[in-house]
């Protein structure tokens, strides 16, 4: 009876070794071959790396659970990127090294604007798919039927950006009558505050002061003094990060008090510029894209903010990680989604499956409309209040930020006139 026993030991052992071997045979099979590549730009250095190294990390991320369950078509994945140093001028040269020397098997965008803008003359002329991060109205020059956009600003993303900034301010008692309207003078500057005219003429708003000013400006006292000299209800600001914060210490210095004012502010999202702004903050009415508040809490974005959130120290990122992540992982989602679903690496199928579908991402559902914008618009308007300091508790839980627009989501009232949220 023993030896019996002994032999089928023997045969369970053998069997359960051979059925390891076959499945680490399995997995090695899984991803054999060459890597799918993956190639972009990213803002790693410069005035827009702070949300460049945001988007990085959630990349990797991506690139990281999706080679643990299988890779992609029985391939591994690899990401291939170079930093642009946030300066325009350098992405041709990397989208063209990346499919011309690199031969990467698709290339998708780097953050900004700006960026994007830059890329779509390459990605056209080589009629290759593009799939963009943070864009807005890319397309209504270039109307590229391969391009995809990955931000919630609806069809007609100029006039989103402001759009609920003023069906807010128009919503308080006395009715604003009167808006200034400021902005960088760079792609999204222009596209945003293009469409806060839009907006302004539509609901009869008597437009003050409508002025852009140079990229390289540090000095916004002068820019403040006149916007205050025109004596607005509200004030509409279509910047990037480094004059957000220029503009915000030049207002608060001025003692400047419009009724409302913000609206396009680049920067204020990330952790870093909140911190060092604190006080400042508070009344400010801007544009937000995403935040854990419950109802925004879709599939996989809290195991990927945990799992980015772990990260952050180690690659000298936003240690937060709500405003870019579930974005950049997003878009590489939808890529990879239709990879597998339509099982081909071909980017005419990859495009005719990315018009039609309804994706599940980390940032919620995605359906692209006309032009590769989203079939509807998402995007969030939050008020910053009652900031005591500098420190990031207040940000992490979110007591600060109160979600405004649009009303499915609200989590509070607007302080108004912005005074008020200033005392």
């Amino acid at each position: 009876m023993s030896g019996l026993f002994n032999w089928r030991r023997l045969a369970r052992t053998v069997a359960c070794g051979a059925a390891a071997i076959a499945l680490s045979a399995g997995a090695a099979l899984a991803q054999s071959g060459e890597p799918i590549k993956i190639g972009f730009s990213m803002s790693l250095t410069g005035p827009l790396s702070a949300n460049g190294k945001m988007s990085l990390v959630a990349m990797k991320i991506w690139e990281d659970d999706i080679n643990k369950s299988g890779g992609l078509l029985g391939r591994p994945v690899k990401l291939i990127y170079y930093d642009d140093q946030s300066s325009p001028a350098q992405v041709p040269g990397i989208y063209s090294k990346l499919l011309d020397v690199d031969k990467v098997d698709f290339a998708v965008s780097a953050y900004a604007s700006t960026q994007i803008a830059a890329a779509m003359p390459v990605m056209i002329q080589k009629k290759r798919l593009f799939i963009s991060l943070f864009g807005t109205g890319i397309n209504d020059e270039f109307k590229y039927d391969k391009y995809f956009s990955m931000l919630p600003t609806g069809p007609t993303p100029k006039p989103t950006y402001s759009e609920g900034f003023f069906k807010v301010a128009l919503e308080q008692n006395p009715k604003p009558q009167s808006v200034a309207i400021v902005a960088a003078d760079a792609e999204f500057g222009r596209n945003a505050c293009d469409g806060a005219r839009e907006n302004a003429k539509r609901l009869n708003l008597r437009i003050t002061y409508d002025r852009t000013y140079p990229p390289p400006t540090t000095d916004f006292a002068p820019i403040v003094r006149a916007i205050q000299a025109s004596n607005p209800d509200i004030v509409m600001i279509c910047s990037y990060p480094l004059d957000s914060v220029g503009m915000l210490k030049a207002i608060n210095e001025i003692g400047f008090k419009p009724k409302m004012i913000g609206g396009a502010m680049v920067g204020l999202q990330a952790t870093a510029f909140k911190m060092q702004l604190g006080p400042l903050l508070n009344g400010i009415v801007n544009y937000e894209t995403w935040l854990p508040f419950e109802k925004l809490q879709f599939p996989g974005s809290m195991e990927l903010i945990k799992k980015y959130q772990a990260r952050a120290a180690a690659e000298g990122t936003d240690p937060l990680g709500y405003y870019m992540p579930v974005w950049a992982y997003a878009y590489l989602q939808v890529l990879g989604d239709s990879i597998k679903a339509t099982n081909t690496l071909n980017e005419d199928r990859i495009a005719d499956h990315l018009r039609k579908t309804t994706f599940k991402t980390t940032a919620g559902d995605v359906k692209f409309g006309d032009k590769g914008e989203w079939e509807k618009d998402r995007m969030l308007l939050i008020q910053f209040q009652n900031i005591k300091d500098g420190s990031m508790d207040q940000f992490r839980d979110l007591k600060s930020e109160v979600l405004l627009y649009p009303p499915q989501y609200k989590s509070g009232n607007i302080i108004y006139p912005y005074e008020k949220a200033k005392q």
